[in-house]
Parts: C-alpha cells; sequence; structure tokens
C-alpha cells in the first residue's frame, strides 16, 4: 500500500458493501493518508474471525499505516477489537463515515461506539448514492425491528429507520442529472421502509414516487426484501410500470415451516409460495432470488427436503446459500445443532440445485431479444439480473438490446452486435 492511499477492506453483506464506498470517499474527502479501514460483519462468529485475521495480516504488510475498525462486528464487539494491539481506531455504525471522523487529527477516544439501539434516524452521512459507472445505489433504510433467532444484525445496525422520501427523490434525481441509468434501493430491511415516518408510508408508495418525480430514470431495482410481504401499491407497480426492474430477492431462508418457526421469521412456506405466484400473475417475466440456510439447529433431513424442493418449486433463479454457522448470544447457537459435516453436505445439494435452476433459467432466455446495462466491457445485467455476456465495444452505464445465443451455466451468451437504446423502456412482457 502506498502512503497515501486508503483502503476499506469489506466483509459481509451487499450494503456493507455500497457503505465502504461512502467511507472510502468520505476518507478522501477529509484527506485521510495511509490507512486502512476494516468494515465488519457480524453474521457468524467466523466472520469475526476472519476480521481479526486481516487485521493482524495488514498490520505485517503495512507497519506504518493507521487501523481503522468500524462496521457490525465492531458495534456489537468493541471490546473485541479494542483488545488487539495492532488496532488504532474502533468506530461504531452510527459514526463509521460521519465527516471528520476518521482523521487523526479527530479527537475523542479509542473506541467510539454509541448504543445503536439510541439512534433514531437513518444517518445523512450514509444517504448519498454510491455510483459506479453503471448504477447508483441509494440506502433509504437502516436497522430491523425484527429477532430473528440466529441473526445479531438488529444488534450492530439498530431499529429500523428510514429516510423520509423527498430525501431519497432528490437524491435520485441528481444521480440521474449525472448521468445514472439504474438505481438500486438498498437497507437492512428495505420493505420496511417507512414504517416509522409520519402517516407510515410504504415501500411501494416510495418507489411510485421516485418513477413518477424523476422520469428521465431508466431502470429501478429493488435489493433483498422480506417474504412476508409486498405491499399494494408496490404490486401494482410490478405490474404495470417497466422501469420497475423484475427482479425480486427474497429473504426466504427456509422451506420448512417449523424451521421457519424456530428461525422466528414471519412467513410460511405457504406465504412464500403465494408471494411468488401473486408476483409472477401480474409480471410473468420476474425472476427470484432467495437467501437460504442449510443446516439450521434441529433441521432433520425431511425439513432439508422442504427448504431443496422450494428451489424448484418456487421456481427461484439466484440462490445465496448459507451453512448455518452458531453466532453467540442468539436463541438459534443454544438449540441442539446439526452435525457440521451434514451441514455442509446440506449446503452442497442447495448449491447443486441452485446451479441447476440457474442454468433452466438462462436456458429459456435462449434465442430471445434482451436488454442489459452494460457494467464494464464484455459484461452487462438483464433487466430480470441475469449476466450476459457480449463482444462488441459498448461503453459502461449503456443499455442495450442483446440477441441471445446461447448461456453457459452461469450468464447468457449474446450475439454479437447489441443495439444501444436510445428510447423508452420495453413494456412488461406477459407472454
Amino acid at each position: 500500500m502506498s502512503g497515501s492511499e486508503v483502503r476499506v477492506v469489506t466483509f459481509g453483506c451487499r450494503l456493507n458493501a455500497y457503505e465502504s464506498e461512502v467511507i472510502r470517499a468520505r476518507a478522501v474527502e477529509d484527506g485521510v493518508t495511509d490507512a486502512v479501514v476494516f468494515n465488519t460483519c457480524a453474521v457468524t462468529g467466523e466472520a469475526v474471525r476472519q476480521a481479526r485475521q486481516a487485521i493482524r495480516k495488514a498490520r505485517r504488510e503495512n507497519p506504518g499505516a493507521r487501523l481503522i475498525v468500524t462496521g457490525c462486528a465492531a458495534q456489537i464487539e468493541p471490546g473485541t477489537f479494542a483488545a488487539m494491539p495492532e488496532v488504532d481506531l474502533v468506530l461504531g455504525n452510527a459514526d463509521k463515515a460521519r465527516p471528520g471522523v476518521l482523521s487523526p487529527q479527530a479527537e475523542g477516544p479509542r473506541v467510539r461506539v454509541n448504543d445503536i439501539m439510541s439512534v433514531r434516524e437513518t444517518a445523512g452521512h450514509l444517504i448519498a448514492g454510491v455510483r459506479d459507472r453503471a448504477r447508483a445505489y441509494v440506502e433509504v433504510q437502516n436497522g430491523c425491528d425484527h429477532r430473528c433467532t440466529f441473526c445479531v444484525i438488529p444488534f450492530g445496525r439498530g431499529n429500523s429507520r428510514s429516510v423520509p422520501a423527498g430525501e431519497v427523490v432528490e437524491q435520485v434525481r441528481r444521480l440521474v442529472a449525472e448521468g445514472c441509468r439504474e438505481v438500486v434501493l438498498t437497507g437492512v430491511d428495505v420493505t420496511s421502509w417507512g414504517a416509522d415516518l409520519p402517516g407510515a408510508p410504504t415501500l411501494g408508495q416510495l418507489t411510485g414516487r421516485i418513477l413518477r418525480l424523476v422520469p428521465d430514470l431508466p431502470r429501478l431495482r429493488l435489493s433483498s426484501i422480506d417474504a412476508a410481504e409486498i405491499d399494494p401499491d408496490l404490486m401494482a407497480l410490478l405490474a404495470g410500470e417497466p422501469r420497475l426492474m423484475p427482479h425480486l430477492h427474497l429473504s426466504l431462508q427456509a422451506g420448512d415451516d417449523m424451521i421457519l418457526k424456530r428461525m422466528k421469521r414471519r412467513h410460511s412456506r405457504t406465504d412464500a409460495l403465494k408471494l411468488i405466484a401473486d408476483v409472477r400473475a401480474v409480471r410473468p417475466d420476474v425472476a427470484f432470488g432467495a437467501d437460504l440456510i442449510a443446516g439450521f439447529p434441529t433441521e432433520t433431513e425431511a425439513m432439508f427436503r422442504n427448504t431443496l424442493d422450494l428451489v424448484d418449486e418456487a421456481g427461484l433463479a439466484f440462490l445465496h446459500v448459507f451453512p448455518y454457522s452458531p453466532r453467540p448470544g442468539t436463541p438459534a447457537a443454544r438449540m441442539p445443532p446439526v452435525a457440521r459435516a451434514e451441514v455442509r453436505d446440506r449446503a452442497a445439494r442447495l448449491r447443486a440445485a441452485g446451479e441447476a435452476a440457474l442454468a433452466g433459467h438462462l436456458g429459456a432466455q435462449v434465442g430471445r431479444e434482451v436488454r442489459g446495462l452494460v457494467e464494464r466491457p464484455g459484461l452487462a445485467r438483464a433487466e430480470d439480473f441475469s449476466e450476459i455476456a457480449f463482444t462488441g465495444d459498448v461503453p459502461a452505464g449503456e443499455i442495450a438490446t442483446f440477441r441471445i445465443a446461447g448461456q453457459d451455466g452461469r450468464r447468457l451468451l449474446a450475439a454479437p452486435t447489441p443495439r444501444i437504446m436510445a428510447g423508452q423502456p420495453l413494456e412488461v412482457r406477459h407472454d
């Protein structure tokens, strides 16, 4: 690492990745140099172990650099990182990108972690959209009011709190004026957006307001949402608004009712299947992804089969599979565990089912014309979130139409000569 570089090492979820970009930009604005920031994850004990390992390695490789630890693990276990002699500063989630806080000249103790449950507003310094060359991410919500038995994230992120709609719309408007073609609304529990705001507006109302007030935005996408509900306004937009992308990633976690109950999830297997069927009824081209946990405590082979069968029954295309790992302090960690070898085997079987499901989803696109947003040379992202590999010189950030000639099990393979689109989005397909 050069003496002037600020490096941000990210662990865990996509929201952490987006926030790391905000941290990096803030460090540059504040003139921070020769520092490594670790944006940690607390989902599992393994995630904490990996962060500690990375910190020790960074100190060996960068003896003069300032090492700063933040993120969910720092919020939940500040003492763990304060006890490490390699660490110069421990920051809680509420302060991770606050102006000036990363500067060596900033006054304050070595450990700056507040009571996250006392935070009532979404941190304004994290609202600003994070852009790459193709799209922008806007954090509209943070925290979570639910208490799933396997999860410590509410204790790292705090209770659910929403960004007011007007601020979100203004941020999206600025991003579009800068040339952004796609915006992704992100948060910890995006479906809960608005519950803490006056009048309790819904995510569907926020989405509709963005699309109505920013007519030049070509594509709006939602990040992971709770499988417990899709509000009526959001369902109506999925049915009739082509600028809302036909891709939903659901936090399902399991496909067995007893396991869902022991996880303290808010939906049943039937609920999840009904929600998916209802969305498909109004938007047949929608693609679904899902988070699934393999080997949750007390899970029998029959219970696991219910989760495995859900992949085909629900027509899932994109899976994020997590082998269960106990998190100290959670109710699930005190439940009778599944043998680790069995956990690994079930996770492998789920991943294999996910690979087969993705290949089937991609195969159904062969021969069609598909619109994609170019992310980098030779790679675009379809409206349904499928990757498109292509040849030809189309710059990042352009939306083009590709004729799909094949697929390789991971992505679509486009025929040569994509057409760059200059007009309005295609209408919602109901074939």
